[in-house]
């Protein structure tokens, strides 16, 4: 296979580096020519990767049509919000049986499509052409050669098999899945929920707080995918709880650090300012509440996240009204 990265940020880049390392022939389409320049020339993209070596395979361009030529996979890494646009100026020139992969872990606000109804919505392309990339995938770690796994999900087995064995790598293992809901729900819930944790963690509380998070956001998106369709075994593997304890844990997670600096007394507006890359759980927040409102399905600490993000919830009464729920039994996806 012939692969096309769009988009030359941090997951992106890191992408193109796997498929390169796996064999996968790839060009990296990136917005600014002084980048792509850079990445061909010297093999770095310091401000997104610093310190790491991109292979010297890895093609670079700012060319649109010069990235998409002859590709047999088109791996989208932009900011969700921005996907339907991106695709509007860019589907006369995808080929028309290329598969079209999301590496995007968001939901759109207004519509609540997932990534892949966008894609299908914006290109005519049918479920045995769209896939989706999900699973605990810090790009730092991935860009480093650190061993990890990750979820490819296409409903046609055929095109998932053809995709992990184009991203297969010694330190970067893929597992294959059907269900696309349920993969793309796992990736955008879990970064509402690492929002909650890094406020959780900025305010001062421990492990015990975390982990009651963790499980009760997992309860969430188990409730959420019911709803839409998903299979609920998804959501006890890579692309559910495994991404969702990598997001809630590490810092270099971008959802916990930003929560954690609301956490510790930042106003949003100035973390806003000074946040340089997407942190998609911010804007996913209103769109995860709304499906959950639509569907009728209770989703706490979302409504929660939502209310600090968008409503102007202060962080110490958000903390209040997650620490005042009503008891009830636990019971698995309740």
């Amino acid at each position: 296979m012939k692969a096309a990265v769009l988009g030359g940020g941090q997951w992106g880049t890191t992408f193109a580096q796997v498929l390169c390392d796996a064999g996968t022939p790839v060009v990296l389409w990136c917005r600014r020519s002084e980048q792509a320049a850079q990445i061909d020339s010297t093999h770095t993209s310091p401000h997104y990767l610093p310190g790491v070596t991109l292979p010297a395979s890895l093609r670079a361009t700012a060319d649109l049509a010069e990235a998409l030529a002859d590709a047999d996979l088109v791996a989208l890494a932009v900011p969700a919000q921005s996907l339907r646009a991106n695709l509007t100026d860019w589907r006369r020139l995808l080929p028309g049986d290329a598969v079209l992969v999301s590496l995007i872990k968001g939901i759109e606000l207004g519509t609540g499509d997932r990534m892949s109804q966008v894609i299908a919505a914006e290109t005519g392309a049918g479920r045995d052409r769209i896939a989706v990339i999900s699973g605990p995938n810090l790009a730092l770690e991935i860009a480093a050669r650190e061993y990890c796994a990750t979820v490819v999900a296409c409903a046609d087995e055929a095109v998932a098999v053809r995709l992990q064995q184009a991203c297969y790598t010694g330190y970067f293992r893929a597992y294959t899945n059907p269900d696309v809901i349920g993969c793309e729900l796992g990736g955008a819930v879990k970064n509402v929920i690492a929002l909650a944790v890094g406020i959780a963690v900025g305010m001062g509380f421990g492990d015990n707080t975390r982990a009651t998070l963790i499980t009760r956001g997992l309860a969430e998106i188990a409730r959420l995918g019911a709803a839409l369709g998903a299979d609920q075994h998804t959501f006890a593997g890579l692309a559910g709880l495994g991404d969702l304890v990598a997001s809630c844990s590490s810092p270099l997670a971008r959802n916990r650090s930003f929560g954690e600096k609301l956490g510790r007394g930042v106003p949003l507006d100035e973390v806003l300012a000074t946040t340089t890359q997407t942190v998609e759980g911010v804007k996913s927040s209103h769109s995860v509440r709304l499906l959950a409102r639509t569907h009728g399905v209770e989703m706490p600490i979302t409504e929660v996240i939502a209310g600090v993000m968008h409503d102007g919830l202060g962080v110490a009464d958000a903390a209040l009204l997650l620490a005042s729920r009503s008891a009830k039994p636990e019971r698995y996806g309740v």
